[in-house]
């Protein structure tokens, strides 16, 4: 299995339009805070599956050299995590897509000239794709009603996708989520600054310990950390384009 994380940025990404703050400053100059929206890319010897579709999924693709997936799994109906699909177009038709109803009825109404494949799945309940495991389990990010987070699974190899979320994810879900090999947490601003729809580092970092992860890694950034080079020093920060194996 192996994990690359296509867009570490939150929905507005890094460099900011009209932001000169430090962080911006470094994307423009090619720095590692240069942050595209938010999509993870999963692939096994079998396929090639994405976990949310960015505004940003056509130089995602380009950078990754990618002509095509085997499916997408949708966490939940934002714009900046859905928008992107309509980068298939003339690319790729009737694209296998996987989510709860609620979610895929939602963007159904934006992508619907796509014809995507809709396979509509149910949390906790395991699916199989590309030769991996995956289960849904909710989390908090209000005000959508049923967001969900993602496990993948490969025999004993577990990484755990929290997708966009606040700290009140329920106590089934964290039964699911205990123990994984690798987090990919939710962690959109420094540990001063408090959203009520997202975790902040500290939160991040805090549910990691929870969970007794093996490693960690913090995505979904926005601007307001100090630029990538010197906050990664102190934090597990994601970048663009970083790989993980196992």
């Amino acid at each position: 299995m192996r994990l690359t994380l296509l867009g570490t940025g939150d929905a507005i990404g890094t460099p900011k339009i009209g932001c000169n703050c430090p962080a911006c400053a470094d994307a423009r100059q090619g720095g590692k805070s240069q942050r595209l929206r938010f999509s993870i890319l999963v692939e096994s010897r079998k396929g090639k599956i994405v976990i949310d579709t960015s505004p940003d999924l056509r130089q995602q693709f380009l950078r990754q050299r990618l002509s095509g997936i085997d499916g997408v799994i949708w966490t939940h109906g934002h714009y900046d995590h859905y928008a992107g699909f309509g980068e298939f177009y003339r690319v790729q038709n009737k694209v296998d897509v996987y989510g709860i109803q609620e979610t895929l009825d939602y963007i159904d109404q934006y992508v619907s000239f796509l014809k995507p494949r809709y396979h509509y799945v149910k949390l906790y309940e395991p699916f199989e794709l590309i030769g991996l495991e995956f289960t849904l389990f909710k989390v908090s990010h209000p005000p959508v009603e049923t967001p969900a987070g993602v496990v993948i699974r490969e025999g004993d190899t577990r990484v755990v996708v929290t997708s966009d979320t606040n700290t009140e994810i329920p106590e089934k879900s964290l039964e699911y989520m205990k123990d994984p090999d690798l987090l990919i947490a939710d962690a959109i601003v420094p540990p001063h600054i408090h959203i009520k729809k997202h975790m902040n580092s500290e939160e991040a970092m805090a549910l990691a310990q929870k969970l007794n992860a093996k490693k960690v890694v913090l995505t979904h950034l926005s601007h307001l950390f100090r630029p990538h080079h010197i906050e990664s020093m102190f934090l597990p920060l994601g970048y663009d384009g970083q790989v993980f194996e196992f």
